[in-house]
């Protein structure tokens, strides 16, 4: 059985930020992954391409991969970029 993992996003998703959201998503893939976006106070367009890049992975390898806690921050933001989280 595969055990879930958890990744808590930092405050900042912004290019900075980018390269190692990228590395930590790579070490998890093939594993269920829970992703909690509580303290995002800011997104960016890079770190956004990056975490759907990562929807796109899990669904291809069958694994799971979960948003919860989305911040307000983090749900206006995504808006603003076009992007309408489910609940």
């Amino acid at each position: 059985m595969t055990r879930t993992k958890t990744l808590l996003l930092p405050a900042y998703l912004d290019a900075v930020a980018a390269v190692s959201l990228f590395e930590v998503l790579s070490t998890m893939v093939g594993h269920d992954v829970t992703i909690d976006g509580s303290r995002v106070e800011q997104i960016g367009g890079l770190c956004l391409q990056i975490l759907l890049a990562a929807v796109a992975t899990w669904k291809v390898d069958g694994a799971v991969l979960e948003f919860t806690n989305l911040s307000l921050d983090l749900v206006t933001d995504l808006e603003r970029l076009g992007i309408r989280p489910q609940y």
